[in-house]
This record gives structure tokens, C-alpha cells and sequence, in this order.
């Protein structure tokens, strides 16, 4: 077949996609109807993350040549363009734009819906619980440097639920408009000099390293210093028109962060869930091993556990803990049931659909 005979094909598939577009555009546009009729949501997580799982498997099946990672960015891009048509869409996050949060939430929503930077994580709270925004996008922990406190912090306070989590890969980049030998300081987030301390400490030994509020924050620095770098995202890069010098300069090869979509209401079960709890603990000796004996029990896996003062009383603390299954599951309601009578707080902040891994 010859490539003009190959391209009229393609270009006949195009015309039968952009046509099945349109009826699943219309389909869409039912769904939105109904839902403002019946008051629901809506973004569902849950129907998301089945559909996705659905259409990698189908691919596999038919020996596509795409990835798994293609087919979830093809659709993803197709569901923000379906919310975008039943609803407009806000969704805040912490800015300001072309940060890490920035990317996850793009990742999640798509390019399609309305994204607004707020300068922390509490305005992130703030403009959903006030309905200025739909949802939010926050993050809560990195591989390497663990756990981002203030957003723990600011769940104690607040009634916003978890209903998505986003995993994504952390590539940090050093990026200037000089050449590396040229570098006299380096601008970035504090977590992300912890992420990169090592190769800092190999290839930039000697220059002055200048904690910033976000790296996004670093890269405009950067941009306005003519012996400065930043240690940020390829986002940033392409925003403040940076040079990348050196590329996914992180310690660990495997650098993730985990962020948290926060809105009104929590998923409905999908069958392969995740729930996160906050408990305070009674002031006793042996409270905090009584409080997890139902979970070992009942062979609940828990997959984190964080402690935080609780603010409101010198040496009180609140624990921070995910577990495998969606709260409405027999055995996860025994253990949390079995919990509150050991604790003097218990507290559901979620339950959500896993994440396929970064």
C-alpha cells in the first residue's frame, strides 16, 4: 500500500471518530440532564477509574499498539472535554501554575475544565468549601520526603471529603538561562532540594541553595537572574522559557508524589478502594496498639500512618491512616466500629478508588 493510499485511510477513521464523537458528545449531554435532574454529582471517580480499567483491558485484548499510559491520556483528555460539556467546571489547586499540583491536576481533569491557583493549601479548602470551585487538588505525600503536614492539618479543621487520589511521577529538572558552570544559586521548594540533595551535592557543590515557595516560584526567579537556576518541572521550563541543563536530576529513580482530589462527598465502591481515617487515641497506656488490633484482626491492610499534634491540647495528637477497602464494606465498618470505642475522635476523611501506579 502506498503512504497516499495509507493517509486516505487514516484520514476515513478520522471522519468516523470525529462522527462517533459527536453521539457520544450528545450521550453526554443526556447524562448531564439527569443528573441536574436527580441532584448528583457530576464527577464520579469511581465510574471514571471502571471505565479506564475497562478500555486498557479491551485494548490489551484486541493487540492494540498503544500503552496503557496512552490509552488513559487519549480518554482523559475525551472525559474533560464530557464534564466540560455538562458543567463548567472549576477545579483549585496549589499555584500558581505549571507546579507539580498543577500537573497532577491536569492529569486528572484534563485540559478542558477550569483550573484556579490559590497561594495554599488552606485557600484550596477554602474555595471548594465555599463552592467558588468544584473540586481541589492538594498534595499529601512524597516517596522521598513523606508527608506534606500542613495539608494534614488542614483536614482537622475541615469537612471536605477525599473522593480521587493522583499519583504522579516526579521528574525535577535543573533549568537556567546560563550554562551549569555559570550557576552561582539554585532556587527550588524545600522538598524538592530534599529529592535531589545527593546530585546536588555531586554536581553543584559550593552554590547557594534558595528555598522558594513552589518551584514555579523558582523558575521565574530564575528567569529574572542571569547566574541563577531552578530545580522544577518541564511545565515550568516551557512557561519561563528556561533551558533544561540537566533532566530528572532526582536521588530515587522512582521519586512519586501523592496528590488528593477533595470535594463534598465521598466514591461510591468500585472493588478495589482505599479509605482514609484521622482517630485521636484516649490518654491511656496502650491506646494507640488497642486502636489498630482491628485491623490486624480483621486482616485490613493499613498502608500509612501519620502522627500530627492536635493544636488543641499540649502532647494530644491526631493519626492520620489509609486502609485497603471502601468504608461501607462489612469488615472496614467492624473495624472502625472496634476503633471508636478506643479513641476519643474518629473521623472518615474518604473513601476513593486506588490509582493505577505513577
Amino acid at each position: 500500500m502506498s503512504l497516499p493510499e495509507v493517509r486516505k485511510k487514516i484520514d476515513a477513521i478520522d471522519d468516523q471518530l470525529l462522527r462517533l464523537f459527536k453521539e457520544r458528545a450528545d450521550l453526554v449531554h443526556e447524562v448531564g440532564v439527569i443528573k441536574k435532574a436527580e441532584g448528583t454529582a457530576i464527577y464520579a471517580p469511581e465510574r471514571e477509574e471502571q471505565v479506564l480499567r475497562g478500555l486498557v483491558e479491551k485494548n490489551q485484548t484486541l493487540g492494540g499498539r498503544l500503552p496503557e499510559k496512552a490509552v488513559r491520556a487519549i480518554y482523559r483528555e475525551i472525559m474533560s472535554a464530557s464534564l466540560a460539556l455538562e458543567k463548567d467546571l472549576t477545579i483549585a489547586f496549589l499555584g500558581p501554575e505549571a507546579t507539580y499540583t498543577h500537573q497532577a491536576a491536569r492529569s486528572k481533569f484534563g485540559a478542558s475544565v477550569n483550573y484556579a491557583a490559590q497561594t495554599n493549601i488552606a485557600d484550596v479548602f477554602d474555595r471548594v468549601a465555599r463552592g467558588q470551585a468544584d473540586y481541589g487538588v492538594v498534595p499529601i505525600e512524597n516517596s522521598t520526603e513523606g508527608a506534606v503536614n500542613h495539608t494534614l492539618d488542614v483536614f482537622m479543621e475541615s469537612d471536605l471529603r477525599i473522593c480521587a487520589q493522583i499519583l504522579l511521577k516526579i521528574e525535577n529538572n535543573l533549568m537556567a538561562r546560563c550554562a551549569r558552570e555559570e550557576i552561582q544559586k539554585v532556587y527550588s521548594h524545600p522538598q524538592v532540594f530534599g529529592q535531589c540533595r545527593n546530585w546536588l551535592r555531586n554536581h553543584l557543590k559550593g552554590v547557594d541553595l534558595i528555598e522558594v515557595s513552589s518551584t514555579t516560584r523558582a523558575a521565574e526567579m530564575a528567569a529574572n537572574d542571569p547566574h541563577a537556576g531552578a530545580l522544577a518541572g518541564r511545565m515550568a521550563a516551557e512557561v519561563y522559557k528556561l533551558e533544561i541543563l540537566d533532566s530528572s536530576i532526582q536521588d530515587s529513580p522512582n521519586n512519586t508524589t501523592r496528590f488528593l482530589v477533595i470535594g463534598h462527598s465521598a466514591s461510591p465502591p468500585t472493588g478495589n478502594d482505599r479509605t482514609s481515617l484521622m482517630f485521636c487515641v484516649q490518654d491511656k497506656p496502650g491506646a494507640l496498639f488497642a486502636a489498630l488490633e482491628p485491623f490486624n484482626r480483621l486482616k485490613i491492610s493499613m498502608s500509612k500512618i501519620e502522627s500530627r499534634p492536635s493544636k488543641r491540647k499540649v502532647w494530644e495528637y491526631f493519626f492520620f491512616a489509609d486502609v485497603d477497602g471502601h468504608a461501607s464494606d462489612p469488615h472496614l465498618q467492624e473495624a472502625i466500629s472496634d476503633l471508636e470505642k478506643d479513641c476519643s475522635f474518629v473521623k472518615i476523611l474518604g473513601t476513593y478508588p486506588k490509582p493505577p501506579s505513577a
